[in-house]
């Protein structure tokens, strides 16, 4: 009796991209995008250099790519419109999904923040996708249901931006550090700002 030969499912050209995207997420969270190599990202998404090429034009718009998916996400952190009744068990909701975001995608934090290398259009995303998270940020603060005032919006949101993202990132450098903990200090920090 002959072996059966295992066969293998045809991936498809969306999922062959979302394998390239978490491959180069890796490998430009770790080494930056001077240091990371396409034939790596090819190898490590379990496809080729050219494939790659079928689905980004460069290594530029790879990590283009990636920038812009998280710039696309900041949004979701905050639903909704209207008024939001603060308090602290909703800041702390909110910050526990946007925790679970940083662990699994530690690598926007890497390259929007450590990585500074690129020309000029990585540059200007990046300063572009920092922007949209203070203005993400300014309108969350925006829809406290006892408003700030309006010059004290975009400095607060700059304060809790910046903050969060140091946050994240000494976090990311610490992974041995519970979730909870992490989660505490984010709550306490930013619970003065909305409660």
């Amino acid at each position: 009796m002959e072996a059966a030969t295992p066969t293998r499912r045809r991936v498809s050209s969306d999922e062959r991209r979302q394998l390239i995207l978490r491959a180069a997420a890796g490998q430009f969270g770790r080494l930056g995008f001077a240091a990371a190599r396409l034939e790596d990202i090819a190898a490590d998404a379990g496809v080729t250099k050219p494939m790659v090429y079928r689905h980004f034009d460069s290594k530029e718009a790879l990590y283009v790519a990636l920038l812009e998916r998280h710039e696309t996400d900041l949004p979701t952190f905050v639903a909704g419109e209207g008024p939001l009744p603060m308090g602290e068990e909703l800041i702390r909701t909110l910050l526990e999904g946007w925790l679970d975001y940083v662990r699994d995608n530690s690598h926007a934090w890497l390259m929007l923040f450590r990585d500074g290398s690129g020309g000029e259009e990585i540059r200007a995303v990046r300063l572009r996708v920092s922007r949209t998270a203070r203005a993400v940020m300014a309108g969350f603060v925006e829809r406290r249901d006892r408003p700030l005032p309006a010059d004290q919006v975009q400095a607060t949101a700059e304060t809790l931006t910046s903050g969060l993202a140091g946050l994240a990132l000494w976090w990311i450098d610490n992974p041995e550090t519970p979730k909870a903990v992490v989660l505490e200090v984010a709550t306490r920090m930013s619970a003065p700002a909305f409660v």
